[in-house]
């Protein structure tokens, strides 16, 4: 075999072997590519119990109960489907029901075990300095003022 061919041998098996890997490393990410699921991904995807994944949607009105030792019970819903949810720990202070929160932790037997909570802040915020630059061109429209202040009265 001559220099030529041992060469192009040598970069053919280098470009197969990564292609494998990052055949690899899409087929791993190809669940995991998507931030959260909503209750309704999960209940059609059908998973098995101890799968590890995020679940977001809106905190169900009237469903929110809290135990003993910081451990709140709630439910998750995406409007369709519902997803009871358990956690033990302190909850954000943006938690309320209504309100969009994003659950990372394990399903287990119809019951989704949160090991941390995030609450997702209303979409009409707008901080201060956004509102004021808006105000000075003439941007500026009601709503705004009272995303940026909800504490105001108008």
């Amino acid at each position: 075999m001559t220099r030529k061919q041992q060469r192009l041998v040598l970069i053919g098996s280098g470009l197969a072997a990564l292609g494998v890997a990052v055949a690899l490393m899409l087929t791993g990410f190809k669940d995991s590519i998507v931030f959260f699921n909503s209750p309704t991904d999960i209940v059609q995807k059908q998973l098995q119990p101890g799968t590890r994944l995020r679940l977001g949607g809106l905190v169900q009105p009237g469903s929110l109960s809290r135990g003993d030792n910081l451990a709140v019970r709630f439910q998750v819903t995406d409007g369709n489907n519902t997803i009871p949810v358990a956690y033990q720990g302190i909850l954000p202070d943006l938690f309320r029901e209504g309100q969009g929160i994003v659950a990372e932790g394990r399903l287990d037997a119809g019951v989704f075990r949160a090991d941390t909570v995030l609450a997702k802040h209303d979409e009409n915020y707008m901080p201060k300095e956004v509102a004021d630059a808006l105000k000075k061109q003439g941007h500026w429209k009601d709503d705004y003022e009272r995303a940026a202040n909800p504490g105001t009265k108008r």
